[in-house]
């Protein structure tokens, strides 16, 4: 009875470990295999635990009770984002209820090894696990299918290496005065997101319904657009973000250019990347661009004629996200002075180069910037501030180490003080910046530490920010 009762203790302080760090990554194995950001923590909650069961088994209850589940509770304390107990979740741990309960009776009547008992009940429950969500979400797919085949907007679907959010936020605005229109919140950008957010939350008097369209792989823009058919689509910028993922820019670019793919599409914008002859490309219709800490201006070329905005947003870059979304803005509005003005009032989207101004600091928030490109325009447009300023970064996530030492160089060129959060790019961003610098583990503790190394007169910009479990 003892053998049985630790082997379920154990089962189930693994599976917890397994079922969190799934849910970070979207409950995608491959990714937690060859995508995680801390293989330690694979090391001392999955893999020693597993082995040391498998071969001393018979001793395994002292480390079980003085050494993993201490070490876990630890763990468990320390990360900023514990286990969403989901419905998803909790069919995980009904499902592993079932079978390490058919388990210990097998155990009790044929005395196998525990360990390798374990790895096979948890192979089980991430198997059937998985197989049981994917029959549930073909149903939830299907009703919303049918919900928005009765509801039949216009649909509008955009994506692009970044700024996808910014876009469809700005398209938003120009379009909501004149018509019913809903957008996916956040950054919802995946099939499952948007299916989601149709069968909750997309209203039934909606005439547009605006979408991002994300993807880690080939094929995932492209489900998305089989399954919205899409009439309208927009590609911004493309860029190496999320080059781990598909190893050349050639990959995203075909990846990308899945967007067009609709067989309802009635018109696509692209910046740069051509696709058909109903795709237009803006990239050299946008002229004599001027950015600074008060906002942009520049002209833009729509049906030959050129005509002049003007908006307090920040960054150069956001140019072309404005622009796409003008034209975008365009097939449903004919009225260009009616746009400027619409322009001239676009609000900026939160934790994007928002700026606010408090206690006589300068701040800038570009948190939910994390592409190179970007990055680097921002420092741009900051350098120009006469001050101290003050970057806050945890670096670039899912890049290449070049692309950080590169980012660190620019730091260099642009900043005073550095403080560097998380560990993902402690070591390369430390050994690359030259100016003074703060590493900060603990980003709870980030409040108190600007109050204490800032002034009024300076300015922080707050850019890129990773998950707290990096």
């Amino acid at each position: 009875m003892f053998d049985l009762i630790i082997h379920f203790i154990t089962t189930y302080a693994i599976s917890f470990y397994l079922i969190t760090v799934l849910q970070w990554y979207n409950y995608k194995v491959n990714r937690i295999i060859f995508h995680f950001h801390n293989y330690k923590w694979h090391i001392f909650y999955l893999l020693i635990p597993i082995i040391t069961y498998i071969f001393a088994y018979r001793f395994f209850w002292i480390y079980l009770f003085f050494g993993y589940l201490p070490a876990l509770f630890l763990w468990y304390k320390r990360i900023k984002k514990p286990l969403n107990f989901t419905q998803r979740v909790k069919r995980f741990l009904l499902i592993l209820g079932f079978l390490e309960t058919f388990n210990l009776v097998l155990m009790n009547k044929y005395h196998n090894n525990p360990g390798l008992s374990l790895v096979v009940v948890l192979s089980l429950v991430v198997i059937i696990s998985e197989l049981i969500e994917e029959f549930l979400f073909s149903l939830y797919k299907k009703k919303a299918k049918e919900k928005l085949e009765k509801i039949s907007p216009k649909i509008i679907t955009i994506t692009g290496s970044y700024g996808k959010t910014s876009i469809k936020n700005f398209v938003y605005q120009l379009l909501k005065d004149d018509f019913k229109i809903y957008k996916t919140p956040r950054s919802v950008n995946t099939l499952k997101g948007i299916v989601l957010d149709i069968n909750t939350a997309l209203p039934e008097d909606t005439q547009i319904y605006i979408t991002e369209a994300g993807a880690r792989e080939r094929g995932d823009i492209k489900e998305i657009v089989q399954f919205l058919q899409n009439h309208y689509a927009i590609l911004g910028k493309i860029g190496p973000q999320h080059i781990e993922y598909f190893k050349t820019l050639d990959n995203i670019k075909k990846t990308k250019l899945e967007i067009f793919e609709s067989s309802r599409l009635i018109k696509g914008f692209s910046y740069d990347i051509p696709y058909n002859e109903k795709v237009l490309l803006i990239e050299n219709k946008i002229y004599n661009v001027k950015s600074s800490l008060d906002g942009i201006e520049w002209d833009l070329e729509i049906d030959d004629n050129i005509y002049h905005f003007k908006s307090g947003i920040l960054g150069e870059f956001n140019v072309i996200n404005i622009s796409l979304a003008v034209y975008q803005a365009y097939e449903f509005i004919k009225d260009i002075s009616k746009l400027q003005e619409k322009v001239a009032k676009l609000q900026s989207v939160p934790h994007r180069l928002q700026k606010i101004e408090v206690g006589g600091k300068i701040i800038i928030d570009d948190s939910f910037n994390g592409n190179l490109e970007g990055m680097l325009k921002s420092f741009k447009l900051v350098r120009e501030y006469p001050g101290r300023k003050v970057i806050v970064t945890p670096g670039l996530v899912e890049a290449t180490k070049e692309m950080n030492e590169k980012l660190a160089k620019e730091i260099n060129k642009t900043f005073d003080l550095a403080i560097i959060t998380g560990n993902i790019n402690k070591q390369t961003l430390c050994n690359n910046i030259t100016i003074d610098k703060i590493s900060l583990k603990d980003k709870s503790k980030l409040e108190k530490l600007l109050a204490d190394v800032t002034n009024a007169g300076d300015l922080i910009i707050f850019s890129n920010d990773a998950p707290d479990y990096l």
